[in-house]
C-alpha cells in the first residue's frame, strides 16, 4: 500500500511511495510547460577526478580564471576562483588526503575515493540525509563488496583518524557507495561545438536530496539543467523544468541518459546501474522491434543489439533516434512508433548534442514562453505558430 504523500519542493511536487516504482515525485497541482518545478542545492559535491583540479575551482567548480589562482593553504593542490570560494574551501578529508599522496591511488579508485572522502567530510545531518537515499534493489555484487573493502582501507590510510566521523566502518563505506551509484548527477563541461560529445568532460558529481527521488522514463515529462559557469550563488544547483503540462497526481520523471539511446542500450544501463528494467510505454513499443542480431546474416559479432535502420545512415547523427526503424516517406511510421512527435519537439537537433529541449518558464503574466532551451548545448529555439498549415502539432524553428 502506498504511503501518505509528503509535501516537498514548494507547492509543485510531493513525494510518495508508488507500487513497483519506490519513492517518487508527483505533481501536487497542475504544472505548466516550462515551469521550474524544482531548484535545489546539492547535499554533496565532489570533483570528477584529480586531473580536473587544476582547471576548476574546488569549491564552486567554475572554470578557473588565468593564473595566479588562490591555492588551498593546506594541501596546495586545490585552487579557488575567488576569495569567497577560498573561504568556503573544499572537503576537509579531500584536503588531508591530497596532502597524504592521494594522487598515488590507482586511477580506477580515484573517483570513488573522492566521493567517500567528500561524504565522510559532511556534517552529521547531511550524512544522514545521504544515507536516507535509495540504493539499487539488487544490492552490491561480490566484486562491488570487494571494492568497498579495498576503498575503505584506502580511506583509513589517507584520512587522519581524528577527522573521520563516529561510526566509520566497512559497512558504512559500503552503504555510502551504494548511494553514489544510484543518486549522483553529473555536472558537465558546457557544450562547445568543437568538442565531440564523447569528449565532453564531467567537472563534478552532485547528490541532491529531493532530485534523487526523480524516477526514470524513456519519454520523460521533465528535464534538468545546470548552469555551472553562471555568475552568482547557486551555480551548482539543479533546475528541473516541465517539458509539457503535467496533471495533478501524475509522476514527474526525467531520463537518466540521452533520450536517443536504443532500447537495448537503455535496458542494459538501467539494469547494470540502477537494478531494474524499464517497462515504460516507449520500451513496450520498441521491445517488439526486430534487432540486427536476430538476423543470421549479421556479421557484427560484437553482441550489440543494433536495430535495423531503413533510413540513410548519414541521418543518424542529426538528433534522430539512431535505433528507430524508419523509412523516409513511410506513411505508417507513426503506427510503428507512436511517440515520434516527442523526438521532433523535445530532442535537440544540433549535431552531436542530443540534449532535451524544454520550454523557458512562463512569463510573469502566466503566458507560455513558446521558446525552448536545450539542456546540453543551451541553444534557444522558437516554436512556430500553431496555426501554420500542416502543423497539427507545433514544429520548431531556429
Amino acid at each position: 500500500m502506498a504511503s501518505a504523500p509528503q509535501s516537498m519542493a514548494g507547492e509543485a511536487l510531493r513525494a510518495a511511495d508508488l507500487p513497483g516504482r519506490g519513492r517518487a515525485l508527483l505533481a501536487a497541482r497542475e504544472i505548466l510547460e516550462g515551469e521550474v518545478i524544482l531548484s535545489e542545492s546539492p547535499i554533496l559535491l565532489y570533483p570528477s577526478s584529480l586531473a580536473s583540479l587544476p582547471s576548476y575551482c574546488s569549491a564552486c567548480f567554475r572554470s578557473l580564471p588565468p593564473p595566479p589562482h588562490a591555492p588551498c593553504p593546506s594541501c596546495r593542490s586545490a585552487a579557488f576562483c575567488s576569495p569567497a570560494c577560498a573561504a568556503a574551501s573544499h572537503p576537509r578529508l579531500i584536503c588531508a588526503a591530497l596532502s597524504n599522496n592521494l594522487a598515488a591511488a590507482p586511477e580506477a579508485h580515484q573517483e570513488p575515493l573522492l566521493f567517500l572522502l567528500s561524504a565522510y567530510s559532511l556534517q552529521e545531518p547531511s550524512l544522514r540525509a545521504l544515507l536516507s537515499l535509495s540504493s539499487a534493489p539488487q544490492g552490491p555484487s561480490p566484486s562491488q563488496q570487494q571494492d568497498a573493502a579495498s576503498l575503505h582501507a584506502m580511506v583509513a590510510s589517507l584520512a587522519p583518524p581524528h577527522l573521520l566521523p563516529p561510526g566509520f566502518s566497512p559497512d558504512l563505506t559500503a552503504a555510502l557507495l551504494s548511494k553514489d551509484r544510484t543518486n549522483s548527477f553529473s555536472i558537465m563541461e558546457p557544450y562547445r561545438p568543437d568538442v565531440p560529445l564523447e569528449l565532453r568532460k564531467t567537472r563534478a558529481y552532485a547528490v541532491y536530496h529531493q532530485a534523487s527521488l526523480l524516477n526514470h522514463d524513456c519519454l520523460p515529462n521533465a528535464c534538468h539543467f545546470d548552469y555551472v559557469d553562471r555568475p552568482g550563488p547557486g551555480n551548482t544547483d539543479i533546475v528541473v523544468r516541465a517539458l509539457h503540462g503535467i496533471s495533478e497526481g501524475r509522476e514527474v520523471c526525467i531520463s537518466y541518459f540521452a533520450a536517443n539511446w536504443r532500447y537495448a542500450d537503455r535496458q542494459r544501463r538501467l539494469l547494470e546501474d540502477y537494478g531494474f528494467r524499464c517497462e515504460c510505454d516507449r520500451c513496450q513499443v520498441e521491445s517488439k522491434w526486430k534487432f540486427d542480431d536476430d538476423d543470421d546474416d549479421n556479421d557484427s559479432g560484437d553482441g550489440d543489439d543494433t536495430m535495423e535502420e531503413e533510413h540513410d545512415k548519414e541521418d543518424a547523427g542529426d538528433g534522430a533516434d539512431e535505433g528507430m526503424e524508419q523509412e523516409e516517406g513511410n506513411d505508417d511510421v507513426d503506427d510503428d512508433f507512436p511517440h515520434s512527435f516527442f523526438f521532433v519537439r523535445y530532442l535537440c537537433d544540433r549535431e552531436d548534442c542530443y540534449g532535451m529541449l524544454a520550454p523557458l518558464p512562463p512569463l510573469p503574466n502566466g503566458d507560455l514562453s513558446h521558446v525552448f532551451e536545450c539542456n546540453a548545448c543551451g541553444q534557444l529555439k522558437k516554436e512556430e505558430d500553431a496555426d501554420e498549415p500542416d502543423a497539427g502539432e507545433s514544429s520548431m524553428v531556429n
